[in-house]
């Protein structure tokens, strides 16, 4: 819901980033690639209850995450780069439920299984949308240039973060603010099927 607010400010210094890291000979690909290892550190701090340092290690992984289709701008674009991005996003954001799984089982486990299971619907609705309008030949900037189909929702990647900043800045109310947001992904899975439902008709 905030991913385009937020593109259309942070997006002009992340070009300038990109152009900068293409020149200096990095690619798109090893930004990624380090973005989520970024990730892999902060659910690791997470499960060692240092989450203020985590907070901070999110942070700079998702710039990461926005810098490399910058630097892929500044070069060149690829079919194997964005499927990448978006793999690895996904491997990023089941890391840091698991991590406040690991911190505290027997308070965080069943509430994080739960957000782990509102993702991995809501990932799958992203995914199989976008599958179904390159079948149909669909297209969109709405999010900018992409490797596929963005399609955008209550729950997208601005409010992820948050969302895991949250959960870092006040550990405590973890399950509280888990539930909430697991509710705010599986609603907007559901948006997603009813858009699909009405988009993906097929001619009698």
């Amino acid at each position: 819901m905030l991913d385009g607010a937020v593109r259309k400010h942070l997006d002009p210094i992340l070009d300038r980033l990109g152009a900068a890291l293409a020149r200096g000979g990095v690619g798109a690909n090893a930004v990624t690639i380090t973005g989520l290892a970024l990730g892999l550190v902060a659910a690791v701090l997470i499960a060692g209850q240092y989450y203020l340092a985590a907070a901070i290690v999110i942070v700079v992984s998702r710039l990461c995450d926005g810098l490399d289709g910058a630097v892929a701008r500044a070069t060149r674009k690829t079919d194997f780069g964005g499927f990448l991005d978006i793999v690895l996003d996904f491997a990023f954001y089941g890391a840091i439920p698991l991590g406040f799984i690991g911190a505290d089982p027997q308070a965080n486990g069943l509430v994080g299984g739960l957000l782990l299971f509102s993702f991995y619907v809501n990932g799958s609705s992203f995914l199989a949308y976008a599958i179904m309008a390159e079948k149909r030949a669909m297209t969109t900037d709405v999010r900018g240039a992409k490797s596929l189909y963005f399609t955008t929702g209550l729950a997208e990647a601005t409010e992820t973060i948050a969302a895991f900043l949250a959960f870092c800045l006040f550990p405590t109310w973890f399950p509280l603010l888990a539930a909430l947001f697991a509710v705010v992904c599986l609603y907007t899975a559901l948006s997603r099927i009813v858009l699909a439902r009405t988009r993906f008709r097929d001619v009698e």
